[in-house]
């Protein structure tokens, strides 16, 4: 077998401290993890796979990025690249394809990434502000709609369930593991026991403590199928390997943490899936399994990436659709509908911002929330209702542990001020 450096079992090899790997990350650098595997851990990790007949890349990085993971690589004279394979087809893992794709270079995918990327370009005007809000940035500029079927396909090899080659006596084994995207496939080398997984395990935490998967995604996504990814981590922990290669992060490594991690994960996975469909079949209605549902404490994972409430709602969705079996609900005219009417009947603005500061103070921010969004169905410039919507996101925020809903928290801020502002 062949060998892995110590360099990537950090907490059992102690050759790099957390804050050293806090600055890797800051000054992207190539990892040899073995005789043969590289690594650029950037926006999404880039990895090499070096064999006598030629070089095979795994994912490319960001847009932005993927020419200093390009140059770090070329740096290392490994030779030319004969195979590019996509984990999936997020931004973060596919930008780079242009750099790196020449005359002769196979690329290869899951054949449910062809649908996926025409869903992120059949829908680039909806995502754009979103993905703006959700990572702080500006929106990325959209052209005309291109249609259904108007995204660039640069797979040249697309497999069903299963797909193999050899290159330079080294066998490649890919199987589709469909999780965080429907296309997720794993990169399987017996030869070095090594299992490349893309984002179907949130390796960014490592070391312990992770966090809980972001089964559903608030800036917008297909449900993702919890038990389609349950499955796909038992395959690869059928395999047994000794180190597991992340999209994000720094590897697994060692068969026994890497069945206790990844085990822990499905769990995890299957206990708020579980919880969910009992649920449902009990007569409770979303809201109430978003407050009932919380993952015990002997999983030892945190909500810092993905939230259970979150992940509940996306379930239970996914599986019923948006009818609750109220009437109103059927139609086309929404609950704000009437706030305005509500503003008149409580005797103007004045009276509901109170009451939202009131629900702020006793330990109720959600429920201020509400009360200011009603005003601001009124009167959008309220600077009453502006100003208590200041003080309750800030709490929130200041409150808050997962990064994602902070962002979001960030972007409602920053709404209110601009609309402070224009006053």
């Amino acid at each position: 077998m062949h060998r892995i450096l110590c360099v990537v079992a950090l907490w059992s090899c102690g050759s790099m401290s957390l804050s050293a790997l806090a600055a890797d990350q800051e000054q992207a650098k190539v990892v040899q993890l073995s005789d043969a595997i590289y690594m650029v851990q950037t926006s999404g990790n880039v990895y090499m796979v070096k064999t006598p007949g030629g070089n095979v890349l795994i994912d490319t990085a960001t847009s932005e990025l993927a020419a200093e993971a390009r140059n770090l690589l070329l740096a290392q004279n490994l030779g030319p690249v004969k195979y590019i394979i996509l984990t999936h087809g997020h931004a973060d893992h596919i930008g780079g394809i242009p750099l790196w794709k020449e005359p002769g270079i196979q690329i290869i995918a899951q054949r449910s990434y062809v649908e996926f990327v025409n869903y992120v370009t059949r829908l680039e005007g909806f995502f754009a502000p979103r993905n703006a809000a959700a990572f702080g940035g500006a929106p990325k500029p959209v052209g005309p709609w291109v249609g259904n079927y108007g995204a660039k396909v640069d797979p040249n090899i697309l497999f069903d369930q299963e797909y193999s080659f050899t290159l330079g006596g080294v066998e490649f084994q890919l199987f589709s593991t469909p999780g965080e995207t429907p296309d997720h496939l794993t990169v399987w080398l017996p030869a070095y026991k090594a299992a490349f997984i893309g984002d179907n395990y949130s390796g960014i935490g490592i070391p312990e403590p992770n966090s809980f998967p972001n089964l559903y995604a608030i800036r917008g996504t297909k449900p993702r199928w919890a038990l389609d990814w349950a499955s796909s981590l038992d395959k690869v922990l059928a395999l047994k390997p000794d180190i597991v290669l992340n999209g994000h992060g720094q590897p697994i490594v060692g068969n026994q943490d890497i069945t206790r991690l990844l085990g822990r994960y499905r769990d995890a996975i299957l206990y708020v899936h579980d919880e969910v469909v009992k649920g449902m079949n009990s007569g409770k209605d979303v809201y109430t399994l978003m407050q009932e549902i919380k993952l015990p404490a002997s999983y030892n994972l945190s909500e810092s990436f993905g939230k259970v409430s979150w992940s509940v709602r996306g379930i239970y969705d996914g599986y019923a659709g948006w009818y609750d079996m109220n009437p109103t609900t059927m139609y086309e005219t929404p609950a704000s509908s009437v706030y305005p009417d509500l503003v008149k009947l409580a005797g103007g603005p004045e009276p509901l911002v109170r009451a939202a500061l009131e629900k702020l103070d006793a330990g109720k921010p959600v429920e201020a929330l509400h009360l200011t969004d009603v005003v601001l169905a009124y009167d959008q410039k309220n600077s009453g209702a502006l100003n208590a919507r200041l003080k309750v996101l800030s709490v929130l925020r200041d409150r808050c542990e997962n990064y994602v809903e902070q962002g979001w928290l960030e972007y409602g801020i920053a709404k209110a001020k601009e609309k402070l502002g224009s006053q």
